[in-house]
């Protein structure tokens, strides 16, 4: 089996360092998975969920990152993503309510930075309620 390395990094840490022999990833063009040895690329992460197949492990690692950039070289993957979150750290009704006050903060916003702010904070809830949607739906399978 062949395997890259793949580093997920937010701005507040690493979330993920370590070897998979696929990963799908969200792009604003789509889905895009890759294997080991793809050609390089650059491409802009949009909000949803990072699926990482781990050789040895029988359950795929997800991470929730609501942007980023990815870059792919043959042997490494990288991403560094605006904020990204492990699925065992998120919570169904935190995101909800984390979604509603940020809807409420972009209405209510007076600037560009208190928008900007608001947009990101919607961009994270969004990507985990993906992601935790995901999970359910991979349980009903």
């Amino acid at each position: 089996m062949s395997i890259m390395q793949v580093e997920v990094v937010s701005n507040e840490q690493n979330i993920f360092s370590g070897e998979a022999s696929f990963v799908v990833v969200p792009t604003v063009t789509g889905e895009l998975g890759i294997y080991p040895r793809h050609e390089p690329i650059m491409s802009l992460v949009r909000p949803g969920t990072l699926r990482l197949t781990v050789p040895g492990s029988a359950e795929e690692v997800l991470v929730a990152v609501s942007g980023g950039v990815l870059e792919v070289q043959p042997n490494r993957l990288t991403v560094l993503a605006d904020v990204a979150v492990r699925t065992a750290e998120m919570d169904q009704a935190r995101a909800e309510e984390a979604k509603k006050a940020a809807e409420a903060n972009i209405a209510k916003a007076q600037d560009d930075e208190s928008l900007a702010k608001a947009h990101a904070a919607l961009a994270a809830a969004i990507a985990q309620l993906k992601t935790l949607d995901y999970i359910r739906s991979q349980k009903n399978k």
